[in-house]
C-alpha cells in the first residue's frame, strides 16, 4: 500500500463542548483533509511544538519523551497513522537507535506531538485517506489573507465547533442524508462534527 505524507493544517476546538477538539492533517499533494479528534492535553501540547515562541517553563510530557530519546539516541524517523477501526486512528513511531528500527504503538494524538518535536514526517495509507479524508470548500481569498499565519488555536483553522447534541443522532439518516450533512459541516468548519458523520458513514 502507498503512503501518502500530511501536514498539520491546524486545531479547531469548542468552548460549548468542554475538552472537544479536531486535529486537521492536510494531504500534502493533494486536497483532502483528515480530522482527527484528539483530548485536551495533546492538542495543547501540539499548538506549543507549532508555536515556537511559546516555551512551557517545565518540560511537557511529550517534551520529556524527546529529552529521554535525545539522551539516549533514539530518533523518531517518521510516524505512519497505519489503521482506522470504528472511527479510531492507531499510529506507528518508527524509531531508530543504533541503526536498528524499531516500530512502537502509539495514540495518534501522542505520535503527532513526537513527531513535531522530532520533525518527523507524518504518513498515512492512501487506502485510510481514501476512506476517512474529505474535501474543504475554502474561500480562496480567505485562504489567501491566512496563508502565512502561524498555525494557532485561535486563527482561521482554529475556530471554534458549534455542536448540538441533536447532530449525533446518525442512525435514523439515509446515507444520502448523511452526505448531505458531511457537505454541510465541512463547510461550516466542523470538524469534529464531519469527522463523526464519516465515521458512520464509514461504518455502513
Amino acid at each position: 500500500m502507498s503512503l501518502v505524507r500530511l501536514n498539520i493544517k491546524g486545531i479547531s476546538y469548542s468552548q460549548t463542548q468542554n475538552g472537544a477538539y479536531a486535529l486537521i492533517l492536510s494531504e500534502v499533494d493533494g486536497d483532502r483533509k483528515l480530522p482527527i479528534v484528539i483530548g485536551a492535553f495533546e492538542a495543547q501540547s501540539i499548538a506549543i511544538a507549532l508555536e515556537k515562541e511559546i516555551k512551557p517553563p517545565r518540560p511537557l510530557t511529550h517534551d520529556l519523551f524527546k529529552n529521554f530519546s535525545d539522551r539516549f539516541d533514539i530518533v523518531v524517523k517518521q510516524v505512519i497513522i497505519h489503521k482506522l477501526v470504528d472511527g479510531v486512528f492507531y499510529s506507528s513511531l518508527i524509531c531508530e537507535r543504533d541503526k536498528i528500527e524499531e516500530i512502537i504503538d502509539a495514540r495518534t494524538s501522542d505520535a503527532i506531538a513526537l513527531a513535531l518535536r522530532f520533525q518527523a514526517p507524518i504518513f498515512t495509507y492512501k487506502n485510510i485517506l481514501d476512506k476517512a479524508g474529505i474535501y474543504l470548500k475554502v474561500n480562496p481569498k480567505r485562504e489567501e489573507e491566512h496563508q502565512s499565519d502561524n498555525i494557532l488555536m485561535d486563527e482561521v483553522l482554529a475556530e471554534e465547533i458549534e455542536t448540538s447534541a441533536g447532530q449525533d443522532n446518525f442512525k435514523g439518516k439515509t446515507l444520502e442524508e448523511l452526505h448531505n450533512m458531511l457537505d454541510q459541516a465541512v463547510a461550516n468548519e466542523d470538524y469534529e462534527t464531519a469527522a463523526r458523520i464519516r465515521d458512520e458513514i464509514s461504518k455502513r
